[in-house]
């Protein structure tokens, strides 16, 4: 409407024509004469022009027209048709039907067209948002795009990638890296390269409900994974993750990722890559250029705008960087272990059938009841094995434990010699040395009962028949076969008898061939 009044004034009180009109404000000859014929149709000269507010003129030149008051035609109830088409989205309800239903209630109402543009006019006015104010080193907003595809210089296959985005909300100064996946290892660890970078840490981190970050989506109260979870712990920021398809409560991270997209992707589209780091390498050299290249609104870098705005209120690096660790569910089984990655490691067996919290880093395995740490291991890559702690054993099984052949053997030499040579062939005999526990244990047990003499030469007497069972030595400490003397038993010949039948050896050493013949 300024406009407007411009070319009035220039009409009546410059007198220009419609040509020089249009040159001075910038408009074409036939919006200038339809303009002054609008004016002329309403009576609004020039003096009058400049006293009406823009509205009034608007009214004036442009009226709506109206229905006679004769006919009144209801307004549909467009609060009642937006609920409406809300709530029953799943059945596919539209406008079409509402307005059926409207001209049942209102037969001589609107017709559908101008029923329609009365809703969308109304609706129209619904479809606001607020402009978000962040504060300086509050939060960093972070999403995932689609990244360049790298080579696999064997196959010549095309791996694709993911670009990882995050961006300060008061400075807009970004990270950007290619990863293989959106998993939990590859969201944990962009994340961490990503705080290395910035040099801080924001005091929230703005996600969206991707798996990897979020169990359960909630707007109230959303379940974080408790690997994320222990990482915003560990240094010490806030998780807000986004509302699902609510795009504008990250709109930082929309507009970085598009922006990444434009000077990352856009620049290297035309190179070919063999290696995830070599990509990130490009990725890392546009990055510096996008942080250090003035904004135009602004005048200054993204990079200076942090080093003002939000490193000087964001958190410290705290001294160590996060482990990546996965947390897992584990149930003790009766033999007092749990299995983890295909391995079993021990808990104290007074957990058994208790449901457990397992923390697992590439180097150690943890578990937890009740958040108070009952196990630790160094974690075994071996698969189908045990890892035993003895302290979680029940003593009975410590005991046991601790018997090894060379144990039994140590233990039969203190009765004697004879003892723990028959100890240790019993055990020899054996597929499995522990097959013939319960046999040397015997032996070493029957010393409660005789003296150590007897059973030390029960023990030889044992060996010397070839008799190497506990049975055995039992059977000849209890008849007092150790106790005899070893009589040695000289070999005699019998004298053969004389008799006609028997030949001699003067047969024997005949030629055999000539008997034959």
């Amino acid at each position: 409407m300024r406009k407007v009044k411009e070319i009035l004034r220039l009409k009546h009180a410059s007198g220009l024509s419609k040509r020089q009109i249009a040159r001075s404000c910038n408009v074409s000859r036939s919006t200038v004469a339809d303009y002054l014929m609008r004016a002329r149709g309403a009576g609004v000269n020039w003096p009058e022009a400049a006293e009406l507010t823009e509205t009034q003129l608007e009214g004036r030149l442009f009226p709506t027209e109206h229905l006679s008051s004769s006919v009144y035609r209801p307004p549909p109830d467009c609060d009642y048709i937006y609920n409406q088409l809300r709530r029953y989205r799943s059945v596919n309800l539209t406008l079409i039907q509402l307005w059926l239903e409207y001209k049942e209630k209102h037969p001589d109402g609107y017709q559908y067209t101008q029923f329609c543009e009365h809703y969308h006019r109304w609706r129209g006015k619904l479809d606001y948002c607020m402009r978000q104010e962040h504060r300086a080193g509050e939060k960093v907003f972070i999403d995932y795009s689609d990244g360049l595809s790298i080579v696999d210089p064997l196959t010549g296959e095309l791996i694709p990638t993911q670009l990882f985005v995050a961006v300060w909300g008061a400075s807009n100064y970004t990270y950007a890296e290619a990863t293989l996946s959106q998993t939990l290892p590859h969201w944990i660890g962009s994340h961490v390269r990503a705080f290395h970078y910035f040099g801080s840490i924001p005091r929230a981190v703005v996600p969206d409900n991707l798996k990897s970050g979020v169990n359960k989506a909630c707007f109230y109260d959303p379940e974080m994974n408790p690997t994320y979870a222990e990482m915003a712990e560990h240094y010490g920021c806030a998780v807000l993750p986004a509302r699902p398809r609510r795009p504008r409560d990250k709109a930082k991270a929309e507009v970085g990722v598009l922006i990444a997209q434009r000077w990352i992707l856009a620049v290297l589209r035309q190179r070919t890559f063999y290696s995830l780091a070599e990509l990130n390498a490009a990725i890392r050299e546009c990055l510096e250029c996008l942080n250090t290249r003035p904004m135009r609104r602004m005048g200054k870098s993204r990079r200076e705008l942090f080093e003002s705005l939000d490193r000087p209120c964001a958190l410290p690096l705290p001294e160590h960087p996060y482990e990546y660790a996965e947390w897992l569910k584990a149930r003790v089984n009766i033999d007092y272990h749990i299995e983890v990655d295909h391995h079993y490691y021990s808990v104290p067996f007074q957990l058994l059938r208790e449901k457990l919290d397992v923390r697992l880093t590439p180097t150690t395995i943890e578990a937890f009841r009740k958040g108070e740490r009952v196990a630790a291991h160094i974690r075994s890559y071996v698969r189908g094995k045990h890892t035993t702690l003895r302290e979680h054993m029940p003593p009975e099984h410590r005991r046991y434990a601790e018997w090894s052949p060379s144990r039994f053997i140590q233990w039969a030499a203190k009765t004697g010699a004879a003892t723990a040579q028959l100890v240790e062939k019993i055990m020899a005999a054996r597929i499995y040395p522990e097959q013939g526990y319960r046999a040397c244990l015997g032996i070493i047990r029957l010393g409660q009962h005789y003296e150590p003499e007897r059973v030390e030469a029960a023990a030889q007497r044992a060996l010397k028949f070839n008799t190497c069972s506990y049975k055995s030595v039992r059977a000849i400490l209890a008849a007092g076969l150790d106790r005899q003397p070893d009589a040695e038993e000289q070999p005699h010949q019998m004298r053969l008898l004389m008799h006609g039948n028997i030949r001699g050896r003067e047969y024997y050493a005949t030629d055999q061939e000539e008997n034959y013949a």
